[in-house]
C-alpha cells in the first residue's frame, strides 16, 4: 500500500511546461520592453605613485682640533686641503758644480786726455822777440836736459795762449804732481801745471829739441782740469810769484 502512494505523489502533472513557457516568455517581452541602461561604473581616481623614502641618518661632522693639537700628518693634510704645499724636503746636492755667474766687467776709471799734436811751434819766434832779451839770457846760462825743458816749458806756455786766448798763462811746473822725464833731446811731462790768473790747471806734454838745443821741433799737450786750492800747497803751487798760497 505504501508503495501504490508513493507511485501516486510522483505522477507528472503535463500542465506545468506549459505553466513555465508561459512565464519565460512574459519575461522576455518585458525585457524587449524596458529602456537600454548602461552599467554605472566607479569614476577612476586620479592616482599619483608616491614613493616614500626614508631620509639618511644625520651624522654630525667632527670639529677640527686645534693646529697644535693635529698629528704631523693631520697637519700636512690641512696644508694640502687648504692650498699650501708642505715644506719639501731639502733636495740632494748635484754633484755637478753649479755654473759661476758671469763676471761683472770691471769699472774702467777714464785716462787723461789724449795728446794733441800741435800743428805749429812759436817758442822760436817768441825767443826772437826783443821782449824775450831775459829769457835768451836765461837760456843761455843752461844746457843739456834743463835748457831742454826750459825751451818746452816756453812752448807750452805760447800753445796755451794761442789755443785759448786771453788766458794769458805765465807759469809752467813740469813736476807738479809727477816727476818730468829728459832723455836726450825728449822731454816728457805727465804730470805738469800751469798757472793762468791766479788759477792751476793741469797738463800733459811730450816735447823734442834740436840737437843744438836752440829750438823745439815737435810739439804734442793735452790740457787738464783745474787744480783744487786745497792741493796746491802740497805740490808747491802759489798763486803768485814769491808768495805762498793762503
Amino acid at each position: 500500500m505504501e508503495h501504490v502512494g508513493l507511485l501516486q505523489r510522483g505522477k507528472f502533472d503535463p500542465a506545468l511546461p506549459a505553466s513555465l513557457v508561459l512565464h519565460l516568455g512574459i519575461i522576455v517581452i518585458l525585457l524587449a520592453f524596458l529602456p537600454d541602461v548602461k552599467p554605472i561604473l566607479a569614476p577612476p581616481e586620479d592616482s599619483v605613485d608616491v614613493e616614500v623614502v626614508t631620509p639618511p641618518p644625520v651624522i654630525a661632522a667632527p670639529s677640527p682640533l686645534p693646529a697644535a693639537q693635529q698629528s704631523p700628518d693631520r697637519r700636512d693634510d690641512a696644508a694640502g686641503a687648504a692650498g699650501e704645499a708642505p715644506p719639501s724636503a731639502p733636495l740632494e746636492a748635484s754633484r755637478e758644480p753649479l755654473p759661476l755667474p758671469p763676471a761683472m766687467p770691471k769699472p774702467v776709471t777714464p785716462g787723461p786726455p789724449p795728446l794733441a799734436q800741435a800743428t805749429e811751434l812759436f817758442s822760436a819766434k817768441t825767443l826772437a822777440s826783443p821782449r824775450s832779451r831775459k829769457a835768451r839770457e836765461m837760456l843761455g846760462t843752461l844746457s843739456g836736459g834743463e835748457r831742454n825743458l826750459q825751451l818746452c816749458n816756453l812752448e807750452a806756455l805760447e800753445q796755451i795762449n794761442h789755443l785759448r786766448p786771453g788766458s794769458k798763462p805765465d807759469l809752467v811746473a813740469p813736476y807738479a804732481m809727477k816727476p818730468e822725464k829728459i832723455s836726450g833731446n825728449s822731454v816728457v811731462v805727465e804730470g805738469g801745471a800751469f798757472r793762468t790768473k791766479r788759477n792751476w790747471f793741469n797738463i800733459r806734454f811730450h816735447c823734442e829739441v834740436d840737437p843744438a838745443g836752440k829750438s823745439v821741433t815737435a810739439f804734442a799737450f793735452a790740457i787738464g782740469d783745474a787744480i783744487p786750492r786745497d792741493m796746491w800747497q802740497e805740490h808747491n803751487l802759489v798763486a803768485e810769484d814769491g808768495e805762498a798760497d793762503q
